[in-house]
């Protein structure tokens, strides 16, 4: 087998291969001969076919069998002989492609680029510090309160924050609104989900009241017809309750599946969660710093046929995420270009330090992963088993592993400086640090 190579542009490269007639013609010649006794033609016994006629009739079928084959084959061998890795299937046009002819071809693709990842002595980092203090804990019970929050009657006017339920109609200039008429509505006073100059008119009204509410509907109204309208509304009011939160006890407790150990046990768990929440988040926030520190000091030359695989996959994440709110499939390949490139730049340099390095998974670091991982779930031992069973679910968290290694090595080469926080701002950070967390990790 003959091959040379040449650059095109790039990480593009063309190969020709020539590969030896006989090795295509013996192994045609060998299927051609099983077929002897199997093939069927009008005019001959079952067997006695002459090889001349079955040549005739299939030969150039099994010679194009045998030859994609070959190329499919030879394309391996010649990359593996010329020490190249390609990125992404070859493209294939065959130069000579007769029986009893040398078989030739060209295979043009992208090979993954060779560099030497950048040391990171001297890059800043910044890890934020943070522990979990008991008010934190209050504030998170707190919130767990409001979840379970109940609904009380009172007989009261109705204020800010209650609920009422009413009957009402809505008229303009005499005539019913379309749409405009509900029964036993409950409504959250000054919670933003009626026009304005209505659910201002809500507050105060009593238990039993019927009312009529002069309305203005506002200038950009969606209902084109209503837009800036005056209406009136007849308001029956069923009854007005207030917000009721459960009592810290033992009872709220058994609600989180704690049977034994009451309020305080409640707390522990939530401490816990808190805690291993808090841990995770510093790591992801030292993490994203690290590979925005990799991605600046290696400025790789990314493979298209790379690039192309990931827009594929960010797009059918999100055509997954979003259900059938929104058909992903017309958005334009660069829509995702930036982060596919992103993502590959990152995925070229870990491997590549990786490889040099020669790191693997360490065992007691995927423990403890997946330990983390389960917590979360009702039943983790059976989350564990799952993993534990599925090697595909343990290859993906043992390259996650992989990669928090990789962190902590670059950071003990890294000038890191610790910056004192609370949990509150590490964990609900300001939107436009949230936004751009969320942009670096997707």
């Amino acid at each position: 087998m003959q091959v040379s190579v040449e650059p095109v542009s790039g990480l593009k490269k063309k190969m020709t291969i020539q590969v030896p007639a006989e090795r295509i013609d013996q192994e045609v010649d060998k299927r051609l001969q099983s077929m002897k006794g199997r093939v069927r033609i009008d005019g001959f016994r079952p067997g006695k076919v002459p090889m001349k006629v079955i040549k005739q009739r299939y030969g150039r079928d099994v010679f194009n069998e045998v030859a994609g084959e070959v190329i499919q084959t030879t394309f391996y061998e010649a990359v593996a002989k010329e020490e190249l890795r390609p990125a992404g299937a070859p493209s294939i046009e065959p130069r000579s492609l007769e029986p009893g002819q040398p078989l030739e071809y060209e295979a043009t693709f992208e090979v993954y680029p060779e560099f030497e990842p950048a040391a990171l002595e001297g890059v800043e980092i910044t890890r934020p510090v943070a522990e979990v203090t008991d008010a934190d804990v209050d504030k998170m019970l707190e919130s767990l309160r409001k979840q379970r929050m109940g609904w009380q009657e009172v007989d009261r006017p109705a204020k800010e924050g209650d609920q009422i339920t009413v009957d009402f109609e809505g008229f303009v200039d005499g005539e019913p609104i379309e749409g405009g008429k509900a029964e036993n509505m409950p409504i959250l006073v000054g919670g933003g989900r009626l026009i304005p100059s209505l659910e201002e008119q809500l507050e105060g009204l009593k238990p039993g009241e019927e009312k009529t509410l002069e309305v203005t509907f506002p200038e950009d109204y969606h209902v084109e017809e209503l837009a800036g309208k005056q209406a009136e509304f007849r308001v029956k009011v069923h009854k007005v309750e207030e917000p009721a939160l459960p009592e810290l006890d033992d009872a709220f407790a058994r609600q989180f599946g704690i049977e034994e150990g009451g309020i305080e046990k409640l707390r522990e768990e939530v401490r816990a969660n808190m805690e291993r929440e808090l841990r995770q988040t510093i790591q992801k926030e030292l993490k994203t710093q690290v590979m925005d520190a990799l991605l600046e000091r290696n400025p790789v030359e990314v493979p298209e046929a790379l690039v192309a695989e990931e827009i594929k996959a960010l797009r059918e994440q999100m055509m997954q995420s979003l259900g059938q709110q929104m058909d992903a499939s017309g958005f334009p390949d660069e829509f995702f270009r930036d982060e596919a490139e992103r993502r590959v730049k990152l995925g070229l340099i870990l491997g590549e330090i990786i490889r040099r390095e020669e790191m693997k998974p360490e065992p007691e670091r995927i423990d403890q992963a997946l330990q983390d991982l389960a917590a979360s779930y009702e039943d983790p031992q059976q989350v564990i088993e799952y993993y534990r069973s599925n090697p595909q679910a343990m290859a993906s968290l043992e390259s996650l592993v992989l990669e928090d290694q990789l962190v902590d090595r670059v950071l003990e080469q890294a000038s890191v400086t610790e910056e004192q926080k609370d949990f509150d701002s590490i964990m609900n950070p300001p939107k436009e640090e949230q936004q751009k967390g969320e942009e670096n990790n997707e």
